[in-house]
């Protein structure tokens, strides 16, 4: 074989980012198939395709008869003694063909399925790629924004996916050419290529712009242990940390809180609170419901994990949010039941 061929196949590999095997074996598929052609499409060809040697064998194996009964798969041995004088009735016989007198339809047809083979690869490429960003955050470039779903197409390193508007944070709007943070939930092989779950309302998104952002949390000093959100107004984490000389929530609000509202500004100035967390439940259940201040947590159930907290009056609504957002994603981050009262025992009507 020609070297130049073995040289064009390997910066092919390089240029799609597809190992040079694969390609090889797509060829060697390809020669098979329109060759076969010639043959009925009987399973009579073969092909040896070895790079380091570069060299290519295309060859027919066929039986040695004393009677043709299939004139594709058959040879007579007055014929076969042409190619191997010991060949012998009821062994096969390797009959390698000239590489250079393919026929122009058998070349096209390699051509064609080669093609195939390439797109199949780079797909398969792309999906191993968004299948190890999974779970991440990944930079994307808006490409195209659909004026009536509103659903934005992206562009991901050589793939793209779409970030539908119910995985947008509400009120976001994006531009052509702006580049955005996207989490990347789910990755999913189809027929038609990888269909990619991407989200900006996951709180998978909130965890990996803190691991990013926050070098204490990147250096495993500080613990991200639960996050409840309500995607485009407020967040609530909870944080701890693994060296008494470190402050978990000052490593992630930041000097003047320069840390937390870098994050905010990608969040489109979502609101964020920053907890500590407590393997008692009472305290984390209390720093859970800031800014209020809490007076007295009761645990009614623990096995359902029922509680009833207690607040100076002037906080019960500070406490409870409004429409009771506080209250619910303190819940939510703590994974408990809260009923909150005020310090009187009297609610405002």
């Amino acid at each position: 074989m020609n070297k130049k061929f073995f040289k064009a196949v390997d910066l092919m590999a390089e240029e799609k980012g597809i190992p040079a095997d694969y390609l090889y074996e797509r060829i060697g598929e390809a020669i098979v198939k329109a060759i076969r052609k010639d043959y009925n499409n009987k399973d009579v060809v073969a092909c040896d395709i070895d790079p380091e040697a570069q060299t290519m064998r295309v060859y027919l194996h066929l039986n040695v008869v004393d009677e043709i009964t299939d004139w594709d798969t058959d040879i007579l041995l007055i014929d076969a003694v042409e190619y191997r004088e010991d060949i012998k009735v009821g062994e096969v016989l390797e009959i390698e063909l000239d590489t250079m007198k393919f026929s122009r339809i058998a070349a096209q047809t390699a051509k064609h399925v080669i093609r195939q083979g390439i797109k199949e690869a780079e797909r398969g490429q792309v999906v191993r790629d968004f299948e190890s960003k999974t779970k991440e955050l990944v930079s994307a470039k808006v490409s195209r924004i659909d004026p009536v779903s509103g659903n934005i197409t992206l562009e991901i390193g050589k793939g793209s996916a779409v970030l539908p508007k119910s995985e947008q944070i509400p009120g976001e709007t994006f531009t052509e050419g702006q580049m955005i943070k996207v989490y990347i939930s789910e990755v999913k092989a189809t027929p038609k290529g990888p269909r990619v779950m991407i989200s900006r309302k996951d709180k998978g998104l909130v965890k990996r712009l803190f691991e990013e952002s926050i070098t204490e949390i990147a250096d495993g000093i500080v613990t991200i242990h639960a996050i409840s959100r309500d995607e485009g107004s407020r967040t609530k984490m909870a944080v701890s940390s693994n060296d008494e000389n470190v402050d978990p929530i000052g490593a992630c609000i930041g000097q003047r809180g320069a840390r937390v509202n870098s994050i905010v500004e990608v969040l489109g100035g979502e609101k964020i609170d920053i907890v500590k967390y407590s393997d008692d439940p009472k305290e984390f259940i209390a720093a859970a419901l800031a800014p209020a201040n809490v007076l007295e947590v009761e645990v009614i159930d623990e096995d359902e994990k029922k509680c009833q907290v207690t607040v100076p009056d002037h906080q019960l609504s500070l406490a409870i949010g409004n429409k009771g957002q506080n209250a619910r994603l303190a819940a939510q981050l703590t994974g408990w039941k809260i009923d909150i009262k005020p310090e009187s025992g009297f609610y405002e009507g």
